[in-house]
């Protein structure tokens, strides 16, 4: 209790109901009854593996949205790389993008990178967006009385090549593009698969963050605050 302490004050501000739920705890999201838009999960429910291991998702040029969804039984056979997390943000969102990924080709830190890797070749793009826009989009469909639903958001699609690209010009303090030869594998030129906000920009919504530039001046700055990349 002491750590949502603070919460009771905020209950005196206006109508706030503090639920609890343990994400390790079997049906624990279920006796809180969330709403819709109470949990914001990754991009794998929509992505997973299946944009390039389906057959009628092979080729360029997909758009995915809240109506695409990983298909947990094709990942629990086929088991291909990471997909257990898949399924796992599939099955949180059910039932009820990370700052050293995004920095890693910057930090040099292969493990993360790798993920980064991973995240293109599953997913077909490396979807990004602004923190602020996020917390901007959770506020927007909290309020707006027309939202309901699911929503997808993703400020923009890129991939690890145009990422390292466009790092390696902006921050050349790095040595980004020999970090980027610690990942084994073709990578893509550009994004196969885009994950689309259409249903959040239609209803109003509008994203304050468009380009590489806007988002990765703050993550880089939040990086250095964390030790992630040095000052």
């Amino acid at each position: 209790m002491a750590k949502n302490a603070h919460l009771k004050d905020l209950q005196a501000l206006g109508p706030l109901t503090v639920l609890r739920a343990d994400l390790e705890e079997e049906g624990s999201l279920a006796s809180t009854r969330p709403s819709p838009a109470a949990i914001t999960p990754s991009s794998s429910t929509l992505v997973g593996v299946r944009c390039l291991l389906r057959p009628e998702l092979q080729g360029d040029g997909h758009v995915l949205d809240e109506d695409s969804w990983s298909d947990v039984d094709y990942l629990r056979a086929e088991k291909p790389p990471t997909w257990g997390y898949c399924v796992s943000k599939v099955l949180v969102e059910e039932a009820a993008s990370s700052v050293p990924n995004c920095l890693s080709l910057l930090s040099g830190d292969e493990v993360w990178l790798g993920v980064l890797k991973v995240i293109e070749s599953t997913s077909g793009s490396v979807p990004l967006g602004h923190i602020d826009d996020l917390c901007r989009a959770e506020l927007f469909v909290a309020e707006e009385p027309p939202a309901a639903g699911r929503y997808s958001f993703c400020g923009l699609s890129t991939t690890v090549a145009e990422l390292a690209r466009f790092l390696a010009r902006k921050y050349p303090q790095y040595d980004v593009e020999r970090n980027l030869h610690t990942v084994d594998g073709r990578l893509l030129e550009k994004p196969r698969a885009c994950l689309s906000s259409a249903k959040l920009v239609r209803e109003g919504f509008e994203f304050k963050h468009k380009t590489l530039d806007e988002i990765y001046d703050d993550v880089v700055e939040y990086g250095k605050d964390l030790g992630i990349l040095p000052n």
